[in-house]
């Protein structure tokens, strides 16, 4: 199986891109950034669709075909509407829905003809917003409404899962305000666990779907 995974040089991508090599199957990954593993990949800014579906037909090129797409990559940029500067918050948007929507649009063709699957990459923030985060709940409720809407346009054609991380121990909170980190009482996953629910997602038979999931903590703060 040939799974092209976006965000795969770090966080919950590059686990899941471990995740799916040690099942036996092969990760391609899409990065702003080169992967420090030696996974076949292609670098590209997902705010730019250009570059997002360039990436995505080279993988794809390169593999043979793609028999699965799961969309990791993700930013945010916290702070109060009126504080967060215009571009910054549109290139919250931009990378996390635009880029989910364009690497799909890509790799269509492909997994139609594989009858291949979608996994795309939410929170528990894209169900139950917070305060001071405005762009990564408008950019993940996008992502809600986006698959659910796949998951019926593509029917009978190709696979599509929902994922709903809880917080995980990747670098996501690295350099912001403490204020806006995790306290100690939300607990985070290790992203290798949540990987493994992505995987069980890609394994399932041809027209056997896991339409969502939601994997959390269980001191998750923003569930339910």
């Amino acid at each position: 199986m040939n799974v092209l995974i976006t965000g795969g040089a770090s966080g919950l991508g590059l686990a899941t891109a471990e995740a799916v090599e040690k099942e036996g199957w092969r990760s391609f990954v899409v990065d702003v950034r080169e992967p420090s593993q030696r996974f076949e990949h292609a670098t590209a800014d997902l705010a730019d669709r250009e570059q997002a579906e360039r990436a995505v037909r080279e993988l794809a090129e390169r593999a043979g075909g793609l028999d699965a797409v799961v969309t990791a990559a993700g930013i945010d940029r916290c702070g109060r509407l009126e504080d967060v500067p215009a571009d910054d918050w549109e290139q919250v948007i931009k990378v996390n829905l635009l880029g989910t929507a364009s690497v799909v649009r890509a790799a269509l063709p492909y997994l139609k003809r594989s009858r291949g699957r979608i996994v795309t990459c939410a929170s528990t923030l894209g169900l139950r917003p917070l305060s001071d985060a405005s762009a990564y709940s408008a950019s993940k409720f996008g992502v809600v409404g986006l698959t659910r809407a796949l998951a019926v346009e593509l029917r009978g054609e190709v696979g599509v899962t929902l994922l709903v991380p809880g917080g995980m121990r990747t670098g996501f909170f690295d350099g912001r305000p403490e204020q806006y980190k995790p306290g100690p009482e939300a607990g985070l996953n290790d992203p290798a666990d949540v990987a493994q629910a992505i995987v069980f997602a890609l394994g399932r038979p041809v027209g056997c779907e896991i339409r969502e999931l939601v994997v959390c903590p269980d001191t998750e703060t923003s569930w339910p």
